[in-house]
């Protein structure tokens, strides 16, 4: 991943227990609706199987990383298996080190300011700020007070309505799962869903940076 490339669209996807036979055609509803990184989760079945096999088909047409990544271990599987960077629901030391030393971009999660601070010292790409539903956007406004330097990606409870307010209250990008990958959809195999929910996300982002003109730092 090129951060500098991820903050011109910066929206994360993530695919959690997605099953192989749905990959494919997932992979290409991803890039047709716009999305351009995407973590599978590592407590998937086989997940840095499916990590190698969604790089080798979106090409350079998707950034593909390792979440919910909890142990040095898995940090190494997944980058044998090509994640170009490391998510974390908290900050794992040695998860953070290993990637500071391997120049791997890591997003290590955190919520209180004390643990935001803590993850951004430790080497962090972004900070995580999880669960951000809990607080909404408007913690965020609050912790870029003090922190004004430190990148936060918000994740959880994001939406269309409210993704714009996300940004316009100081984060530096959002990630979202459950709310566009939903279990039915990819059961029933309604991939025009996923489409449409992750286009209109792409379209929320781009009109709130057209309006306001923010560049994301």
């Amino acid at each position: 991943m090129k951060i500098e490339q991820f903050k011109k669209l910066p929206l994360m996807g993530i695919l959690r227990d997605v099953e192989a036979e749905v990959l494919e055609p997932l992979t290409e509803t991803i890039i047709t609706a716009g999305l351009k990184t995407v973590e599978i989760t590592m407590n998937t079945t086989a997940a840095a199987t499916l990590i190698r096999h969604m790089k080798d088909k979106a090409g350079n047409s998707l950034s593909v990383g390792a979440g919910t990544v909890l142990s040095l271990d898995d940090a190494r599987r997944a980058c044998a298996a090509g994640a170009q960077f490391i998510v974390m629901p908290v900050l794992v030391r040695d998860v953070m080190d290993y990637c500071v030393r391997e120049g791997i971009p890591a997003f290590p999660g955190a919520l209180t300011p004390t643990e935001i601070l803590e993850a951004w010292r430790s080497g962090a790409t972004m900070v995580k700020v999880f669960p951000a539903s809990h607080f909404g956007p408007a913690y965020f406004n609050e912790v870029r007070g003090p922190f004004r330097d430190i990148g936060l990606l918000a994740c959880g409870g994001v939406t269309v309505e409210n993704l714009s307010r996300f940004f316009s209250c100081g984060a530096q990008a959002v990630a979202f799962g459950g709310s566009v990958f939903k279990k039915k959809w990819l059961d029933d195999r309604h991939f025009s869903y996923i489409g449409d929910v992750i286009k209109d996300l792409v379209t929320a982002f781009e009109r709130y940076y057209n309006d306001t003109g923010n560049a994301i730092d």
